[in-house]
């Protein structure tokens, strides 16, 4: 190699360096575009057939997974806010915590929380308390705030463009192939992944419609001091739950069953506690166990090891922390189609004669030879 390709191989390894470490500082969002891109593609393409523009085409489909989600976060806030409000007027939270001069018996008072109202109590010092606190999280506040929009921002960005130019990233790797082991790599991968990741998908979907119906029929049946409160929202909270590895659903359907319950314990009424209990069995089987083991293995990919994949879901939050829920699948996927396409042809192997099983390609996996009897 002579100077000049040395110094340019350098200046291209210092160039991959830095990219490296900013793809590193933002693996977090950048694993969400990721994931949100093979959640949408399919649809990206199927509006192809209206004539619309592909700038508007990834548009929509963002729109059409981000505006819902955001909807329904923002509703989830407001709602929590109002309950909150309900269960400070109703019992005694400023006096448990020894609080009767703080911002929390300031908002228990706060009987008209129009924006007049709000005018009101501020002009009278009422809001003095909780602008004091806030002002005294202000930097945290913004830090916070500050870093969700720049992570948000990274991933609608790099959501869009891989919708509008991800093929083109795609002809670009190809130009280094050799003797097709790079693209025979790339479209597997491609391809798994988006079985694997819209599988995700579809899964929140279908647990989400699920739950909807079974909280629905079960305030059908149940008394009114033990229905599950807003059974729509809490379904879609649901099935977004269902991306959390082992807990999953359980962390919505257990603070539904402890809200239902713990008003009619105050209650004395304790021969309601059936339904609740009832309840809890049916969220434990029809929401959780059976889409588990019926629907789970249909929307885990085409090749990719459920119990492997399951395996990925539960280790990745541990290893990588909760972006590691999508990173880890698509480093399971990365490592076993590398292991099925270009390891046997590193190894010297041809795959188009031997399986990954080491039989000829004209047997089948499933089918056994005239010596195996």
């Amino acid at each position: 190699m002579d100077e000049k390709r040395f110094v340019i191989a350098l200046f291209g390894l210092a160039v991959a360096l830095i990219v490296g470490f900013i793809g590193y500082r933002f693996v977090a969002p950048l694993t969400v575009a990721v994931f949100l891109y093979y959640s949408t593609r399919r649809l990206f393409h199927r509006l192809e057939r209206f004539r619309l523009p592909a700038r508007v085409r990834a548009v929509v489909s963002l729109s059409l997974i981000g505006v819902p989600l955001i909807g329904l976060l923002s509703y989830t806030v407001l709602l929590s806010l109002i309950e909150a409000r309900r269960f400070i007027e109703r019992y005694p939270v400023a006096e448990t915590v020894g609080a009767e001069n703080s911002w929390v018996g300031d908002l228990a008072q706060l009987s008209n929380p129009t924006l007049e109202g709000v005018v009101a109590a501020y002009r009278s010092g009422q809001l003095d308390p909780l602008i004091e606190f806030v002002s005294e999280q202000a930097g945290l506040l913004a830090s916070t705030l500050g870093g969700l929009a720049l992570n948000l921002l990274i991933v609608v960005v790099v959501t869009y463009y891989l919708l509008l130019d991800g093929s083109k990233f795609h002809e670009w790797l190809l130009r280094f192939d050799d003797d097709a082991v790079v693209r025979e790599y790339l479209e597997t991968v491609d391809a798994e992944l988006e079985a694997v990741l819209y599988g995700n998908l579809l899964n929140v979907i279908a647990i989400s419609i699920i739950a909807v119906v079974t909280y629905t029929a079960y305030n059908v049946i149940a008394p009114a001091p033990v229905e599950v409160p807003y059974p729509a929202l809490a379904g879609a909270l649901t099935g977004i739950a269902s991306l959390i590895p082992v807990i999953g659903m359980k962390i919505v359907y257990l603070p539904l069953a402890a809200a239902a319950s713990v008003p009619t314990v105050l209650g004395g009424d304790f021969a309601l506690l059936a339904y609740v209990a009832g309840f809890l069995v049916v969220a434990a089987v029809v929401v959780d166990t059976i889409p588990d083991i019926v629907l789970r293995p249909y929307f885990s990919g085409k090749t990719t090891h459920v119990g492997l994949l399951m395996l990925a879901y539960i280790f990745g939050p541990v290893v990588f922390g909760f972006h590691g829920l999508f990173l880890a699948p698509i480093v399971l996927v990365l490592a076993l189609t590398f292991a099925d396409t270009a390891l046997i042809r590193l190894l010297g192997a041809d795959p188009d004669e031997t399986g990954t099983d080491g039989r000829s390609a004209a047997v089948s996996r499933g089918q056994r030879r005239l010596d195996e009897f």
